[in-house]
Formats: C-alpha cells, structure tokens, sequence
C-alpha cells in the first residue's frame, strides 16, 4: 500500500499483527472497563504480560470516544493507548462522533507525551460492528485533522487486521497529501 505525506507527518496503511509493531504507542481497541476482551484487546493484554492488565486495573475504566495511555510492558511498542470505540448502533446514536473522538484523543495522548509513532488498529470495526467503509473514511479524516495540534506526531501507521480494511483505508487516505518516495 501507498504511504501518503499529510504536512509533516509520514501516513501508511499496512495489515499485520500490531503487537509487533516497534513504534512509541499502539492504539488497543478496548472496551469501557479497559481490562482485556475479545479480538485485538484480547492480543495486545496477552502480547504485554500480566502488567498491562494490572496497570488498566488502577485506571477505572474510560468512556466511549475516549483514551487512557499505559505502559506498553512486553510489546515492542513503549506505550499502549486504549481507546474505547462504540457500538455500532444504526448511526443514530452519536457512533460517528465517538469514533472521530477515539482517533482524535489518541493523537492527543501521543502529543502529550511526547511521542512521534503511533499505530492505530480499525477501530470498532470487529465485534462492535462499525461498518468497516465508513469507520475508515472517519479514521483518516480525523487523524489528518487532528495531525495539526500535534506537530511532533510524524508517523502514523494505520495496522489493518485484513487486507480488505486496508484498502478501505488505502482509499481514504488517497484523499490526502501526497505520495512519499
């Protein structure tokens, strides 16, 4: 897939393992209690050792549209940045809001904390059934916005699971900035 330059940020789309990625922050799709589940919440509490879930116990749990930054433990990356997505519920609940904020508050945490690489998974779109098309377009228009307030963010990896939500995402992103070399 194609890597896009949005300002000073580098963007790219890849599917893989995002338990394996060596950047500042992996973004965990978690659910509200922030203390494991299913899908990529599930792989990142077991690729990070027993810590990450003890460390998410102290935090309280975290609300929709929301983010809580940890410790990264056993993974590559240095830090962990649950977001909890929403539950797709028809569109008519604020879903779209929610999701644009999980992104957005991801990028936040990573400018706050001086961190320059961050990875983000598709958020909400496995079991909380966001519909994959839509949550990408959401994903990259946010993240381009959002890259604005966060000038030492400079590369952004969108880890997608399959290869189909990677192209979704790849379709996004062509929106934006332009080839890098």
């Amino acid at each position: 897939m194609t890597a896009r330059r949005v300002g000073h940020a580098r963007l790219d789309i890849i599917v893989a393992d995002i338990t394996t990625l060596r950047v500042d922050a992996i973004v965990n799709a978690a659910n509200s209690s922030l203390l494991g589940g299913g899908g990529v919440d599930g792989a990142i509490h077991d690729a990070a050792g027993p810590e990450l879930y003890d460390e998410c116990r102290t935090l309280g749990g975290c609300a929709t549209g929301d983010a809580k930054i940890t410790k990264g433990y056993l993974l590559p990356a240095k830090h962990v940045i649950h977001a909890v997505g929403p539950v797709w519920y028809g569109g008519d609940r604020g879903e779209d809001a929610d999701l644009a904020s999980c992104y957005r508050r991801g990028i936040e945490l990573c400018h706050a904390n001086n961190l320059s690489s961050v990875a983000f998974p598709a958020i909400s779109t496995g079991v909380f059934r966001f519909p994959p098309d839509r949550a990408a377009k959401i994903a990259v228009k946010t993240v381009v916005g959002a890259l604005t307030s966060a000038p030492g963010v400079t590369q952004v990896t969108f880890c997608c699971f399959s290869r189909s939500s990677g192209e979704l995402h790849q379709d996004a992103l062509d929106a934006f900035g332009s080839p890098c070399a």
